[in-house]
């Protein structure tokens, strides 16, 4: 039997030279978005205010492949390919029959997948003229890659960071200002949305719907800035495939392909890069792949939530979306997973899920940081809380084949690294991590207030 490489690289010349676009491929075209101020579809001058020219084009285009511009070829290039791994000490450890892969999205200056779409945005920003940016960040990966691009541009970079974030994780703080960028806790007296939020609460800890509203408030009150997102937006989607159309390549070099496929889903980047290329290849290549999301049970946004019309905010500033929503007023835990603390899903991935393109479930934090360690300790690299989630999936389906003896081969993406999350290890290595449940009470409270649309 040929022996599988524990690595499998591709060459800089089968780097993908277009994003992929799902649109083209859905079953159920996307919903459109209606702009929170008129309660009229969005239109292009809507999304001027804060995005520039060739990302609104991005966001509404239907187009299969879009071409990506050779400057950002070249960026790309100095962190890509990322290599597909094969897990033989994990499989060992399992003692499954199963063959277990991973994608690993951490070995670039930002430690995580979020480089792929904040190269692209703040190039085009760039183009635009623009000279500033604002951001939010959860967990801190999206802030540091939009540092990181940002200053290779030369941008100027404000990231709003989610409070109970920011204190739990002050190693991203300090690497984002070592990138040149201004950080700033989440909610802040800086911004109406802010200080609105901290008077009815001054103890409150933050979320990304807050942060969100604080950065697009910023971005709109200046014409020398625009907002950058990490997540949830067509756009954002569309950039992160570059990961798993390098994946099929790679298990052609390896003359296999996967059974099962899994990936992390807080608002969908990671999830999309991954999981779009191989659903297109089952809606279209007649492939069976089995596909699953895996999010926290302290914000099950799929697998609690509702498909409707919500913010992508708490103030009420971004267009509203079709998507699966726990309601733009949820507050969720502070679980250390802060990249998957969103109360909505992409509409991308939404109406995919409510097609039934792939399947959804949850994981609680002591399942995850299990499923994590015994990762660390098989395949040296130490995951982010949000890749835990998806190694804990990965998991589950190996335990299942050694169940049943069937060797399937199983995908998941890591998606960054977990070295500036080491608080969060040390908790759960000496007993204090909380397996924190949703308050169905509060989502239902959060749903009553979703905006009312007219089609």
């Amino acid at each position: 039997m040929k022996q599988i490489p524990n690595k499998v690289y591709l060459n800089e010349s089968d780097l993908p030279k277009q994003w992929y676009n799902i649109v083209a491929d859905m079953k159920t075209k996307p919903s459109p978005y209606f702009s929170a101020k008129t309660g009229k579809v969005v239109s292009a001058s809507d999304l001027e205010a804060i995005f520039p020219k060739s990302i609104i084009e991005q966001e509404t285009c239907t187009d299969r492949y879009v071409d990506i511009p050779e400057p950002i070829m070249d960026m790309y290039r100095m962190m890509r390919p990322s290599p597909l791994c094969r897990a033989y000490r994990l499989e060992k450890a399992l003692g499954t029959p199963a063959k277990i892969y991973y994608k690993y999205e951490g070995n670039n200056p930002s430690g995580s997948h979020k480089l792929n779409s904040a190269i692209p945005q703040a190039y085009f920003n760039m183009r635009d003229g623009i000279k500033r940016l604002t951001t939010e960040t959860g967990a801190g990966q999206w802030g540091t890659a939009l540092s990181v691009a940002a200053t290779y541009y030369g941008l100027e970079c404000t990231v709003y960071m989610v409070k109970v974030s920011a204190r739990q994780k002050a190693y991203r703080r300090m690497i984002m200002e070592a990138y040149g960028a201004n950080l700033i806790e989440s909610p802040s007296e800086l911004t109406e949305a802010g200080r609105k939020i901290l008077k009815e609460n001054p103890d409150n800890m933050g979320s990304l719907g807050i942060a969100i509203s604080e950065a697009v408030e910023d971005a709109a009150g200046r014409a020398d800035t625009n907002y950058a997102l990490g997540s949830v937006m067509n756009h954002v989607c569309m950039h992160q495939t570059i990961i798993g159309q390098e994946a099929i390549k790679q298990f052609e070099m390896i003359d296999d392909y996967p059974d099962i496929v899994v990936a992390c889903c807080g608002g969908g980047s990671n999830f999309s890069g991954t999981a779009f290329p191989f659903i297109r290849e089952n809606l279209k290549g007649g492939k069976n792949t089995r596909i699953i999301a895996v999010e926290p049970s302290a914000c099950p946004t799929m697998t609690k939530g509702k498909f409707a019309y919500d913010y992508g905010d708490v103030a009420g500033m971004t267009p509203i979306c079709k998507m699966f929503t726990l309601g733009h007023d949820f507050m969720p835990p502070g679980i250390h997973a802060g990249g998957l603390r969103y109360h909505g899903m992409a509409p991308l991935v939404s109406q995919l899920y409510a097609d039934g393109c792939f399947e959804a479930t949850s994981a609680v934090q002591s399942d995850v940081f299990k499923a994590g360690l015994l990762f660390a300790k098989n395949e040296i690299i130490v995951p982010a809380p949000e890749s835990c989630h998806a190694i804990c999936g990965a998991i589950k389906e190996a335990e299942k084949c050694k169940e049943t003896g069937e060797e399937k081969t199983i995908l998941f993406t890591l998606s960054g690294n977990g070295y500036f999350d080491m608080l969060a290890y040390d908790k759960y290595l000496h007993g204090q991590t909380e397996d924190i449940a949703y308050d169905e009470k509060l989502i239902e409270q959060s749903l009553a207030k979703l905006p009312k649309i007219e089609m």
